[in-house]
């Protein structure tokens, strides 16, 4: 059971607000004749969606429809015939669902997050303008794209990792299929060079990844007191 601050409310704050970002622009034309203002426009529309909300969803993005209901068709035989628990993949009905949460509330450590989930809904992102938590409305062949802590780095600060948590439903399972992309165990990160100038001096040291993997796994998921590593550990004092 969860801690009283971090249950569920009883209101749900849908985010309608979340950006859905249309990649028709670039995936149905010939490639040769895509107009750069496309191109531009798109850049823009997704930095501007990782600097607000962390998080946004794509349509017409090419993946077949047949493949991820495959997939999806996959996990459900899975867990139909498994009692194991894969963490960000099967949430069963929980008959106190005020109660607890499927997961709980934490960041992404890695570069980016793809996720597929179903029509049953659940995920939940902490909006950075006044910390209330947002429901995400699930849209039929969509992906959630949601951004790590090593874009956070990177962009140095340009791009904010953004905490979400994963609420249950009274009486139907939920299923999530996610990408996490990640760099290799040995990359160091650190702000790219092309991104600071006297006016925006670096915020990181440089940090392993491979370490601060091993170190976040240990605890990120753990009921403890104790706070786990973060990347502002990693911030040069002000």
């Amino acid at each position: 059971m969860d801690a009283p601050e971090h249950r569920p409310k009883s209101s749900v704050i849908v985010a309608e607000g979340i950006p859905l970002v249309d990649l028709s622009p670039i995936n149905y034309q010939i490639e040769d004749s895509i107009p750069v203002s496309c191109i531009q426009g798109l850049v823009k529309e997704i930095g501007s969606a990782c600097k607000e909300w962390g998080f946004f969803q794509v349509i017409n993005h090419k993946v077949p429809l047949d493949k991820r209901q495959r997939i999806e068709e996959a996990a459900r035989n899975y867990f139909t015939h498994n009692t194991s628990n894969i963490r960000l993949n099967h949430y069963p009905p929980c008959p106190y669902p005020h109660l607890a949460l499927g997961l709980g509330h934490h960041k992404d450590t890695g570069v980016l997050t793809v996720l597929a989930q179903d029509e049953v809904g659940g995920l939940e992102v902490r909006r950075k303008s006044d910390g209330e938590w947002i429901r995400v409305k699930p849209i039929f062949n969509s992906f959630i794209i949601n951004v790590g802590d090593m874009i956070q780095v990177w962009s140095n600060d340009a791009y904010e990792s953004v905490e979400h948590r994963v609420v249950v439903n009274s009486e139907r399972d939920r299923f999530s299929i996610p990408f996490f992309l990640k760099p290799a165990l040995y990359t160091d990160v650190m702000p790219f060079e092309e991104l600071l100038g006297d006016e925006n001096p670096p915020k990181y040291r440089s940090l392993n990844w491979g370490k601060f993997r091993t170190a976040r796994m240990r605890s990120n998921f753990a009921k403890s007191n104790v706070e786990n590593l973060q990347i502002y550990h990693f911030k040069f004092p002000k």
